[in-house]
């Protein structure tokens, strides 16, 4: 039995400056935002940041400085809190530098990581800006001729996810829509993971087939309930609207020390 389980200080500093981390999760739905808000307490800098369509966890680290550069399809609150402004002003200010996918791209990427390939094909990228944006490569299929782009493996140095349940080996259930958490847990070079709660071993292995990440691929893991807030988790918690609106009317960093201080800061040692 390996003993996987860490605190989140140790986690954070486990993240070297200049680190490119692929963070689970969708939009407002399970990411792993306490682990952000840790992140970005401590100051961490020139982060490249992956997601297929993020939300708040990129946000914060933008509104204080520790991004440089965003691989994404998309970032943004959907449609109740719009545009995600801290990560807009830093990309309009030429600090945060944008590498714009599709979702799908960003997917096959990872794909391409977990198979050990340096590139996949996708197809139906035809008459999109996105080629030559990318500069995404035309192979041709050596069987029918036909054209495909191919898509380079995006393989990160660490891959954060938040689940509702772990064990302290690391194994891990996801309960609703995994999104591409299978796939960030094998593409990334190393795993931690922050769960909702700790269970015990034996509830795997009665149940081995619900295993959604297997623990031999996770570096640490991290009881942090209520880890995914002010996003949600189901069937724990929905959208903390008060936390989300306040902070979207900060106006400065200080303010926004203070407002993710006591969120973040009470599991991080800070």
């Amino acid at each position: 039995m390996n003993d996987r389980q860490i605190s989140l200080a140790q986690a954070i500093s486990m993240i070297d400056d200049g680190s490119s981390l692929a963070f689970g999760g969708n939009t407002f739905h399970r990411s792993p935002s306490v682990f952000a808000m840790a992140l970005a307490l401590q100051r961490k800098k020139r982060l490249t940041i992956i997601k297929t369509a993020g939300a708040f966890e990129v946000d914060i680290l933008c509104s204080l400085g520790c991004v440089k550069t965003v691989l994404a399809g998309y970032i943004g609150y959907e449609n109740e809190y719009g545009l995600a402004s801290f990560f807009r002003q830093a990309v309009e200010k030429g600090e945060v530098q944008v590498v714009e996918h599709a979702c799908y791209t960003v997917i096959t990427g990872l794909r391409a990581a977990t198979y050990g390939l340096p590139f996949l094909p996708v197809a139906g990228l035809e008459g999109s800006d996105l080629v030559s944006t990318q500069d995404f490569r035309e192979i041709i299929d050596p069987y029918t001729y036909e054209r495909f782009y191919a898509i380079p493996a995006i393989k990160p140095d660490w891959g954060i996810i938040h689940v509702q349940e772990a064990d302290q080996e690391g194994n891990c259930r996801i309960q609703g829509s995994k999104f591409e958490d299978p796939l960030i847990a094998r593409a990334a070079n190393k795993l931690l993971i922050t769960t909702e709660k700790i269970v015990p071993e034996n509830s795997f292995v009665d149940n081995p087939s619900l295993t959604d990440i297997p623990g031999f691929l996770v570096s640490g893991v991290i009881e942090i309930p209520k880890g995914a807030s002010p996003g949600t988790c189901t069937p724990h918690y929905g959208i903390d609207h008060h936390f989300l609106k306040t902070f979207k009317e900060c106006r400065s960093q200080e303010e926004i020390i203070n407002l993710i201080g006591e969120k973040g800061g009470k599991y991080c040692e800070i």
